[in-house]
Formats: structure tokens, sequence, C-alpha cells
């Protein structure tokens, strides 16, 4: 009980991020940078340009009068984000799955710190997107390619390049007593829609403003529930695998076909609330699944 309350601290700690920048002002720059981790957790992030992911979102926690990841000054008036993983800067509309509202927001911040939470908004986003009370929204998230391509080459980056992903030093994931000693995280890359470079095209990118524009945007909506994500394999022998690691938790093996492509998804759920979420959450990376993931259906 006393492990999975520790595990747990870090998923409801909203107002912790990585550390950031130095206090004195400098440019915005393009930022990806190597795996991390925080918490006894590990992130490894990659370029998406075509993103299209749902989870849950939190607001920032006071007292961060410092700068973002990519350079810039936290605002918390701004239409601006925290991801752990996307290249920054990274443009990207926001749903409220709760009440249909939408905003469009710039990425430029590493975070939330636990793997529960998918983003972390400004004060001014979690507003006019209509957060609830507890301050944690069911989002879904969508990267805006063109403009994600333009304000990362504005920034100074190359919006083709994509990270090549590392795996955690062995020692440091055993020492934070998440997979079981000897098994690599399972590492699912993002899918990618790569169109062809300013160069090839000669089309001359517009970088979005800094400082986004307050447009809110109403689309119909319909009831969600909560789903612990635990990986979609090629083969069915690894899903088993993979829902054999936490039986007790009744996962499901859901069969997905796209075009010829044959998948087989592991999943948890529908969950009644955050809070059980959470839990089970956490049951399922300690049992060896640290990339296990909440998810909005």
């Amino acid at each position: 009980m006393r492990r999975v309350a520790v595990l747990l601290l870090p998923l409801m700690l909203a107002g912790c991020f990585l550390r950031g920048p130095p206090a004195e002002p400098v440019a915005p720059h393009y930022v990806l940078g190597p795996p991390y981790e925080i918490n006894g957790y590990w992130f490894y992030p990659q370029a998406s340009y075509s993103a299209e992911q749902s989870g849950l979102a939190i607001v920032y926690g006071g007292g961060h009068p410092r700068l973002t990841a990519d350079g810039e000054r936290l605002d918390q008036t701004a239409l601006a984000a925290a991801h752990q993983t996307l290249q920054l800067p990274a443009i990207a509309r926001v749903t409220n799955l709760e009440n249909g509202r939408q905003v469009v927001v710039r990425v430029n911040d590493r975070g939330p710190a636990g793997p529960g939470r998918l983003i972390a908004a400004t004060r001014r986003t979690a507003e006019l997107l209509g957060f609830p009370p507890s301050g944690v929204a069911r989002i879904r998230l969508e990267v805006l390619p063109a403009e994600s391509r333009a304000a990362v080459e504005a920034a100074g980056g190359d919006p083709n390049e994509r990270l090549a992903l590392a795996t955690a030093p062995r020692g440091r994931v055993e020492a934070s007593d998440l997979p079981p000693a000897g098994t690599p995280p399972v590492i699912r890359p993002l899918r990618e829609s790569f169109a062809a470079s300013a160069k090839d095209t000669g089309w001359v990118p517009v970088a979005p403003p800094l400082r986004m524009p307050e447009q809110v945007t109403l689309v119909p909506v319909r009831p969600t529930s909560l789903w612990i994500e635990m990986g979609t394999f090629s083969q069915r022998e690894f899903a088993e695998r993979q829902r054999a690691r936490v039986a007790a938790l009744r996962p499901r093996i859901e069969s997905l076909r796209t075009g010829r492509e044959q998948t087989y998804r592991v999943r948890i759920g529908p969950l009644s609330d955050v809070g059980e979420a959470d839990a089970v959450l956490v049951q399922v990376i300690r049992a060896g699944v640290p990339d296990a993931r909440i998810v909005v259906e």
C-alpha cells in the first residue's frame, strides 16, 4: 500500500514540472531533446506534426516565474501548454471533451511531471476551455501540421528532424522500480505524415505568433469514458503477453484492422472516474508497462 501511495504522488502533483531554464530571458528556440527521467518515470521526446491524442489536462500551478523549456516567458494569461514529448514549439488544437470548447495553443514547455496527465494548460487556457472545479479536464489534442512546422522553422529547428529513440539507462530504470529488471520499456512511436520540406516546394512558412489569438470554437460532444491503454501490437501473441502482466485487472484485447493491417490493442476500462484511472495506471506501471497511459473515448 505504501509503494502505491508513493507512486501515486507524481500523478497528483499537478503543479510540479521539470525545472525551468535560467531566469534570464533568451530568444525562443527549438527543443526536442533526449529521453529524460522525472519522479522515476521516463519520457521519450519525438517530433510529430500529425499527432492526435486524448487524455487528461491539468492547470499550471502557481509560483512559476520562469521561462518555458523553449525559452519563452511562462505567461499564465496566454494560450499555451506543456507536453512531455512533442517538439517545442508546436501549435495544437485542444478540445474539452466535456463541453465541446476548442482553442488553439502554443505548446512551449515540458510537463506535466507524471504519466497520468497529457498536458498542463495555462490558467487562461483552462478558463476559455471551461475546466471543471477539480482542475482536471478530459481533452483531445491535435497538432496542426503547417502551423507547427512554421513555428519550428521560426525557432531555428528542422521540421523534418526526428530524434532517434534511445533506451533509458538500465540502472536508472531498475532503480525507479518500474518494469521488472531486464525488461526494456516499450516505446511506441507516434504516427507521422511528413510533408515535403519547404526547401523542396519553395513554400515559405509564416510563423504563428508567440501569443495565440483567443478564439473559442464550439463542437458537438458525447459522453466519454476513461481507459488505460497498454499498447498496440502487430501479433496477438505479444498482446496476450502484455495482458498477462496484469491479468487480475482484466484487460481486454481488441482486434483492429486498418486496410490490410491487423493490430491488437490491449487496454483496461471503462473506468468510473479520474481517481480510479490514476490508481489502475499505477498498478499497470508497477507491473512492467511503463508507457501505459490514460485515454479518453
